[in-house]
Parts: structure tokens; sequence; C-alpha cells
């Protein structure tokens, strides 16, 4: 059965409610602008939704501002002179046009250049420089998994990257599958390395309690920084749809 959506306003906060074949209430706030989400289990009332949004409101409210006072990139035109960031560094765009094969290069001098045919347009420059991102993104998951793998003592049986709107990353306990949002190749290594971890310790535990957490903190006990540091760097401008 297909999940069902409805709206409901609590305490002038516009709420999308959720309800689907689960078993407990999960709520959040997502971005660019603090839209708050409510997935529950069919049988709840809007009632225990609204009982449950204005428990949190402190929360939500919080997450909303903090949304609001996070920087945003500014719309990519992949011209030369143009920043792009690579695992936490910024480096200067240089395109490149000539009629071979386009591709991408990345300078210790902190240049990123891009060839590209003369007729080449935005959306193919974007997807030419997202498919290195994906590349480049893949090779630092593996080496993070064959180091993460036998720490955590749970063997990951298929991972991939993908755009991701809302999440930073996404575990299927039951097959051992993770996604890790294409976006993390921008971020600066550490907080790959957690998202990566966070994602793992799902398969020990399911939901974010204590006994997670205290996973968290023995594998990695500068998680909470480095979720701090993520938490801070600029989202990607683009139009968000739920």
């Amino acid at each position: 059965m297909s999940p069902t959506k409805d709206r409901l306003t609590v305490s002038g906060i516009n709420v999308q409610v959720v309800r689907k074949d689960i078993k407990n209430l999960h709520l959040a706030v997502y971005p660019p602008d603090g839209h708050v989400r409510v997935a529950v289990p069919r049988h709840v009332t809007d009632d225990n939704v609204r009982l449950a949004v204005v428990s949190k409101l402190g929360w939500i409210k919080k997450q909303q501002q903090a949304f609001n006072d996070q920087s945003r990139q500014s719309e990519r035109k992949y011209i030369s002179g143009e920043c792009h960031y690579f695992l936490g560094k910024r480096y200067r765009l240089e395109l490149i046009e000539y009629k071979g094969k386009s591709e991408i290069k990345l300078l210790q001098s902190g240049k990123l250049k891009m060839f590209v045919k003369p007729d080449a347009s935005i959306e193919n420059k974007e997807k030419l420089l997202n498919a290195w991102y994906r590349a480049e993104l893949k090779k630092c998951i593996s080496g993070l998994l064959d180091k993460w793998q036998p720490v955590v003592g749970e063997q990951v049986a298929t991972w991939g990257v993908k755009k991701m709107k809302t999440k930073w990353g996404s575990c299927n306990i039951q097959q051992a599958r993770i996604w890790l949002n294409l976006e993390l190749a921008k971020k600066p290594i550490e907080c790959v390395e957690y998202i990566l971890v966070h994602e793992m310790v799902h398969l020990l535990e399911r939901n974010h309690n204590d006994a997670f957490k205290n996973h968290m903190d023995r594998f990695l006990p500068q998680w909470r920084s480095y979720r701090d540091i993520l938490n801070r760097s600029p989202l990607k401008q683009e139009a968000w749809h739920y």
C-alpha cells in the first residue's frame, strides 16, 4: 500500500504528514528552509501528530533557525574562475574548450581543470563534474570501508553513491546496503568518514538511541565535532521538492 500525504498547521508551522506501514512515529526537519515532516503508522490520528509536534516545538525551531543561518552556495555556471569544492578544499575552475575527450583534472596548484567541447552546455558540464565527484568519492569510500569494517565488526554487502535530497546517507539493515550522498564529495574527508561509520553502526543498532551513541563514541569519539562541521558547511543552491 502506497504512503498517503497530508498537511497540518501546528503552532504556525506547516507540517507534512506521511502515513505508511511503519511501527513508530518519526519527526524530522529538512534543509534548506526547515521543512517539517512527520512519518507515522497509518492508524495515528491528526491529534496525536499535533501532540508530537508540540512536544518538539523548541527543537524544531532550533533546527529551522540553524538552516536559516546556514550559508548557501551560489548557483554554479561552470566558467573559469568559479570556485568548486572537493573534500573540503576550494579549487578554482579553469575551463578549457577543445574537441577531445571531456575530462576533469585536479591540480596541486589549487586548480580544477575542465576539458569540454566548445558547445558544451551547463547541464553537460555539471554532469561531467558530478561523474568525476562520484568516481573520486567511491575511491575514498572503498578505502574507508577497508578501515572500518574490521573495527565495527560488520560487513557491508553493497554500497553506492547517489544524489539525495534530505539525507547524507542511508542504510538498509536487512540487505546491509549503504548509500552515501554525492554532495559528500565536497565535504572534508572526516565528514565522509563520520557518515559512513554512522550508517555502518545502524547494522548494530537500528535507532538513534543511547546504544547507538555509545557505539559511535567507542568507534569514532570525535563524531560530534565532525557532525557539526558537516552541519555548518554551505548547502547546495537548488530547488528542493518534497
